[in-house]
């Protein structure tokens, strides 16, 4: 093929591959390119194409781009979309590479220069030790992600410092009004009320701690086991005069007992705890209220494919992470012995959530860059460009679930009408 470009020669391999035209279009780093109009994949240098030849698939795009080897011309959003559309028609059969297959693709190394070593995969990839799920594992996966630095999470996130998905109206007027209405949604569905005692189950850093005692006077308790986080709220109590209404331990959720709650709230937490935990979890969560108290869940979902989130969530952002089904969550929450009383969707505004720190990301760049390096930021920008699109696509869920711990005699302490108001 003597007068075939690079990119050609690539671009005619993974369509074979594939199956399918290319989805987006192929930059090598001589200039050559080859494929469709739109977003194009650039390969900055052969090291990018050495990334895929020993990890095929999301794990080594991930690498190349995460080391800079491989970038996007155009739009990453718009790049996703075009591949995620193959996928769901089953045109896409994905990379499975037979003997013929990598006997090719090692030809086509040799003739692009590609051959070499491994990589080393960037420092920014999980490297956990020890029995999934144990305390110690648990912690240092946390730390992987919610220790990454305080000074990055007030940088990207409002000022609610809320991690998790806002609930957006026609009326808000940006990402800390959904913040700040979704904050108080919680409490008016835990019917929170002046000297009640909450609990919150992996806290973040104490965006409805605060909300709850500023605003609903209750007695608060926040627990999680990272280190950054209880560090954070410290601060803040400090900052807001809360210190006698707000309490926050570095604790797992292992460790709770003996003490009873008016109401419980576990916002995005509940996909760290592990399909084998989840029972005791969902237990102590139940043991932690007085009868007829409520429980809020708000928590994300995803079928069996990639419960994970996939390769690349798995090791660069949430490691040992478990999004079950819905219907597996309450499964787990009425064997405990709660009763379900509303579950309510909040898919589609995970969406201008997560789309509104990709922004912020962008606009703060070298802010961003300087807090958590280069590759760090890079892994943040494909955080989140994905995990909109998950949502936007119905790949992923989430959900609030309201749960309460009937009495002795089953009664609720729930009025008959507007449930949870």
């Amino acid at each position: 093929m003597p007068n075939t470009t690079t990119a050609t020669r690539l671009a005619a391999f993974v369509e074979r591959l594939l199956g399918t035209p290319l989805p987006v279009a192929v930059r090598t780093w001589d200039g050559d390119r080859a494929g469709p109009a739109g977003p194009a994949v650039v390969l900055k240098n052969r090291r990018a194409l050495r990334w895929l030849l020993y990890s095929p698939g999301e794990l080594g795009l991930a690498r190349a781009y995460v080391s800079g080897d491989l970038d996007v011309e155009g739009d990453l959003t718009e790049g996703f979309r075009r591949i995620w559309a193959l996928t769901r028609s089953g045109e896409l059969r994905g990379v499975r590479l037979s003997a013929r297959d990598r006997a090719e693709a090692a030809g086509l190394a040799v003739r692009m220069g590609v051959l070499g070593p491994p990589p080393k995969p960037p420092v920014e990839e999980a490297r956990l030790g020890g029995a999934l799920h144990s305390l110690r594992r648990d912690k240092s996966a946390i730390s992987h992600h919610y220790d990454l630095s305080n000074s990055f999470y007030q940088l990207l996130l409002d000022e609610t410092m809320a991690y998790s998905s806002g609930y957006w109206t026609a009326d808000s007027a940006g990402l800390p009004q959904a913040q700040h209405d979704k904050l108080e949604m919680i409490c008016t569905k835990l019917g929170l009320r002046p000297g009640m005692r909450l609990l919150d189950v992996g806290c973040g850093w104490g965006s409805l701690l605060v909300h709850a005692a500023k605003h609903h006077g209750v007695q608060a308790v926040g627990v999680t086991i990272s280190a950054e986080q209880v560090q954070h709220i410290r601060t803040r109590l400090a900052q807001h005069d809360l210190g006698d209404r707000v309490t926050v331990r570095r604790q797992d959720y292992r460790e709770l007992t003996g003490e009873r709650f008016d109401a419980v709230a576990s916002i995005e937490m509940g996909e760290h705890v592990g399909e084998e935990n989840y029972p005791t979890y969902a237990g102590t969560l139940f043991g932690m209220l007085k009868p007829t108290g409520r429980l809020l869940l708000q928590q994300m979902s995803r079928g069996a494919v990639a419960p994970g989130g996939g390769a690349f969530i798995e090791r660069y952002i949430a490691p040992d992470m478990t999004m079950r089904p819905l219907s597996r969550t309450l499964a787990h929450v009425e064997t405990a012995g709660f009763e379900i009383r509303d579950v309510h969707a909040l898919r589609e505004h995970y969406v201008p959530t997560v789309r509104a720190w990709a922004d912020t990301l962008e606009r703060h760049w070298d802010e961003a860059v300087a807090l958590i390096g280069e590759t760090g930021a890079r892994v943040w920008r494909l955080y989140l460009v994905g995990g909109a699109l998950a949502f936007e696509e119905n790949r992923m869920g989430v959900d609030q679930i309201l749960a309460v711990r009937p009495s002795v005699d089953g009664g609720s302490g729930m009025p008959a009408t507007r449930e949870w108001m």
